[in-house]
């Protein structure tokens, strides 16, 4: 069973994840009174660690079948309506279900259900993928997770299924015509959403991103108060619990949407560097098993995954400098939270039960074979 699980796992993955968990929980821990976060996001962090082995002994397989992955999209489709019955409201989303001792957001597995739909989709019509029919239906499937999270609304968990898509979609070898076509629909869409969709307050974020120093006491009060907190921190940080920034409370959300900002102020650029240098190993192995994947499908979920913690990762950074709009996006593995957690677990999970069946052959070989070669 040791053999099986030292094979099956790949711990340098493993042990790139556990000191960005760490960072997020010493975060969490450094501020007096109440250590309420802390000790919830313990427990979650066990729950998703047995999540992560358990998933790595399943074979993954039937996941490649259609009748598998349209019932599920199906599924998760009737969740979201549901939230819109039943849902819980926090901070003007009605984006949880209230389970008691704990809640849940779909829109997390929803990412991880899109990125294996699509895996499914690109695998089988890879040589295809001129054919701007196949964009259009994996489209399909990507906007209607897409509207039922923006209507909630979670307009920074829209933000991420859209790059899923794109980022699926480029990878698969989108032809540089359809990508200019795909960039004019987005930005009609975009202006069909700025009139139509956005709220007042969605509004203001993103002009806040035009001008973020325009209204600090408003709707740039965040952006800029995490700001300052980074550039506070300086070469070496000020200190475990000496943030004055989250500790006087100038700064919100340090647990969450702001955890880096929190994070950069009492470890400073060091910290932050040794933050990211952990992050640039966990997509490598990511990459790295992906590549190895049995056929298409596998391949593709790695570079998929791939593409959501890159794509949480960049904006929460960018937010928390000021360099993006404020969309309540987490950071992977760090933010507090039990839904994203677990999904980033379980997502890794996978990848590592489709290890179990990877396939060494020359580079030359597979690359032919994803080409459409073979």
């Amino acid at each position: 069973m040791f053999n099986k699980l030292k094979a099956d796992i790949d711990w340098i993955l493993l042990f790139s994840v556990l000191p960005i968990v760490a960072a997020g929980l010493i975060t969490m821990n450094s501020f007096t009174g109440d250590n309420y976060f802390f000790e919830k996001q313990i427990i979650w962090l066990a729950v998703s660690l047995i999540a992560f082995f358990v998933l790595s002994f399943i074979d993954f397989r039937f996941l490649r079948k259609t009748q598998v992955l349209i019932p599920l999209f199906l599924f998760f489709v009737t969740i979201l309506l549901g939230l819109f019955i039943t849902g819980s409201v926090f901070k003007g989303a009605q984006s949880w279900f209230n389970l008691g001792l704990f809640s849940v957001q779909p829109a997390d597995l929803v990412k991880l259900v899109l990125i294996l739909l699509l895996a499914k989709y690109f695998s089988k019509r890879h040589i295809e993928i001129a054919n701007v029919r196949h964009i259009l239906v994996s489209g399909f499937y990507a906007f209607v997770f897409f509207i039922l999270v923006l209507l909630q609304p979670d307009f920074g968990s829209a933000i991420i299924i859209f790059f899923i898509w794109l980022g699926m979609v480029l990878v698969s070898g989108i032809s540089k015509k359809h990508l200019i076509a795909v960039f004019l629909i987005g930005a009609v869409a975009f202006a069909g959403l700025w009139f139509y969709v956005f709220q007042d307050y969605q509004k203001d974020r993103i002009m806040t991103f035009i001008h973020p120093m325009a209204d600090i006491q408003g709707t740039g009060y965040n952006a800029y108060q995490s700001t300052i907190a980074v550039g506070s921190g300086q070469l070496m940080g000020k200190g475990v619990g000496f943030g004055t920034q989250s500790r006087l409370q100038f700064l919100p959300e340090y647990e969450t949407d702001f955890i880096f900002a929190a994070f950069a102020e009492e470890w400073g650029f060091v910290g932050v560097m040794l933050l990211f240098v952990f992050f640039a190993i966990l997509i490598w192995r990511i990459l790295a098993n992906a590549m190895k994947g049995s056929t298409n499908f596998e391949v593709l979920y790695g570079l998929g995954l791939a593409i959501l913690i890159i794509s949480h990762f960049t904006i929460h950074v960018g937010m928390n400098i000021g360099l993006l709009p404020v969309t309540g996006i987490t950071i992977p593995f760090m933010s507090y939270g039990g839904s994203h957690l677990l999904t980033e677990f379980a997502a890794l999970g996978i990848l590592m039960g489709m290890r179990k069946y990877k396939r060494v052959v020359h580079r030359s070989d597979m690359d032919n074979e994803f080409l459409g070669l073979e």
